[in-house]
């Protein structure tokens, strides 16, 4: 039977997996029409896995040579001898235990440049070799090499990638025997190396001959769908796949690992501990549950987000505040921070806006538990929070009306301060954080919140709300008179038809001294709406 995998490549006869064949078919035109290019995708983004199914694709037309730097020793970057004789192993281990078709004399060749002392070769030797065997070989050669963050770091690698550039080129200009296609893969994008890396003699990047990889290498809706249809044939849970996919599409953005891992969650740990069968745990709660547990692990994953976070200690500020307060984010190319946290699949730039965004809900998600940890109004919250907790839930739901009303009575203090300045900056900046690290603790553990991306501005934050099965919806909205109030209620009436509720709640944080605060239960078409002023 097969299993969800998030370690390692994903074998399509041992794992649920996304069907990537229309992926790997685009790639092939790239690879057909001669292209060198770099597949940079953050970690455990499916890269290798892709790359499997590539060789596999391209196997019989192509002689593949597809070599690994993860495996490669730290001293095989150290000089272009030692870092020729690598390639020649790794080559060599081709023939050796995957049976790549390699002549007699290439294998020689190979060999005795492996055997020579390190101080009498150049890394030119390695090229006259390959040249020769693809010279007189019938079929193209084609050349991947994964994991090239080992050797990004390297001046080697900047002259061996150069050496691949002047192949390419003379291949263009002249008919010089070089490789049909190189393809590299990493998080890594080599593009930008010369940037990385002192260098003297080198003005240009030694990878500007690459083309542009547009391929979206995301998992789709529908790709998500097939998987999950794929794992009701074997197991027959009943579950709705299309719904599930796209809720699953909705929390990842389609992150191969998120996918994965969610998908894993549901079927190895939700039962019997949470649910009592994989009927029941193949749900919108269940999904849920995985999306909470994902929140709360210790992994790979996010170590580097929050460890990138903490080295760019001023996009981390921008960050907090796109998050909390609606502040956007300017998307800058020339910008290494916002670079390293897009390469690394944590941002986005989005393109309508030109404005960075973080990459999925749930890395969103983990960012606002950071930030909200982080807040320098936490200890004062969070103590009120705790000590009427039992109050606010009943019977397993939330009695959101009396949050707010809590909430708004643990700052009426700030209707009494005669700085104007103060009050602007309370709704501004410090209202909607101050609500959300108040109702963290309240939820913790049991639900999660999130906030619709669409509705994250200077005026408007919509909050979701996930406890126990149920979904809460606020709307956080900044006072700017009786019109846009109005504007607002119709606002929330449309998104709860959208989700198909009756009920929700609108806070909204005015320093207008004639609106007294408080909560009011109001009924708009029929809908019931609880309306909170701070």
């Amino acid at each position: 039977m097969k299993i969800f995998n998030t370690t390692a490549i994903c074998v399509p006869s041992k794992h649920y997996m996304v069907d990537i064949s229309e992926k790997v078919n685009e790639i092939r035109l790239l690879v057909d029409a001669g292209k060198y290019f770099t597949i940079n995708r953050a970690r455990q983004y499916g890269k290798t896995t892709t790359l499997t199914a590539l060789k596999k694709t391209l196997q019989g037309e192509y002689i593949v040579l597809s070599l690994d730097f993860q495996g490669a020793d730290s001293d095989a970057f150290e000089s272009g001898a030692v870092f020729s004789q690598t390639i020649s192993r790794l080559i060599l281990d081709q023939y050796e235990f995957e049976q790549i078709c390699i002549p007699e004399n290439t294998l020689q060749a190979l060999r005795e440049l492996n055997a020579c002392d390190p101080k009498a070769i150049k890394m030119d030797e390695l090229f006259r070799i390959l040249k020769r065997w693809i010279k007189n070989e019938e079929k193209a050669i084609v050349l991947i090499i994964d994991e090239i963050d080992r050797a990004a770091n390297s001046q080697v690698f900047l002259d061996f990638l150069a050496q691949l550039r002047d192949g390419y080129i003379g291949r263009d200009s002249s008919g010089n025997p070089a490789f049909q296609s190189v393809i590299l893969a990493g998080v890594t994008d080599i593009k930008h190396l010369k940037s990385r890396i002192r260098i003297t003699a080198k003005e240009n990047s030694p990878w500007n001959i690459a083309a542009d990889f547009l391929i979206d290498m995301s998992l789709s809706e529908s790709g998500i769908q097939g998987m999950l249809v794929e794992y009701e044939a074997d197991h027959h849970t009943g579950m709705d796949t299309g719904f599930l996919a796209k809720k699953i599409r909705e929390y990842t953005n389609g992150y191969p690992y998120l996918v994965s891992r969610i998908c894993q969650l549901i079927d190895e740990r939700l039962v019997p501990e949470t649910f009592g069968s994989l009927s029941v745990a193949w749900t919108d709660e269940g999904v849920e549950t995985a999306v909470r547990s994902i929140l709360v692990e210790k992994n790979t994953l996010f170590d580097s987000l929050m460890g990138k976070l903490r080295d760019y200690d001023k996009l981390r500020i921008q960050l907090g505040r796109s998050l909390l307060r609606g502040e956007t984010i300017e998307y800058l190319p020339d910008n290494k921070e916002q670079e390293q946290l897009m390469m690394y699949g944590f941002i986005v730039n989005d393109p309508a806006t030109n404005t960075v965004r973080v990459a999925n809900r749930i890395f969103e998600m983990r960012l606002y538990k950071y930030y909200i940890g982080e807040s320098r109004f936490s200890e004062e919250l969070r103590g009120d929070a705790l000590d009427n907790k039992p109050a606010f839930i009943k019977n397993g739901e939330l009695d959101i009306p009396l949050i707010m009303e809590r909430f708004i009575e643990t700052q009426r203090y700030i209707r009494n301060l005669k700085d104007e300045d103060a009050g602007k900056r309370f709704i501004e900046e410090e209202g909607r954080e101050k609500f959300l690290t108040y109702i963290s603790p309240i939820i913790n553990g049991i639900g999660t919140y999130s906030v619709e991306e669409r509705t994250r501005d200077r005026r408007r934050m919509d909050v979701v709300i996930h406890y126990l099965g149920k979904r809460y919806i606020i709307e956080l909205k900044i006072w700017h008179g009786e019109r846009y109030n109005k504007k607002g209620e119709q606002q929330i009436i449309d998104y709860l038809d959208s989700y198909g509720l009756n009920t929700g709640y609108l806070l909204s944080f005015s320093f207008n001294k004639t609106k007294e605060p408080g909560v009011e239960k109001i009924s708009i078409e029929g809908k019931t709406v609880y309306e909170g002023i701070v």
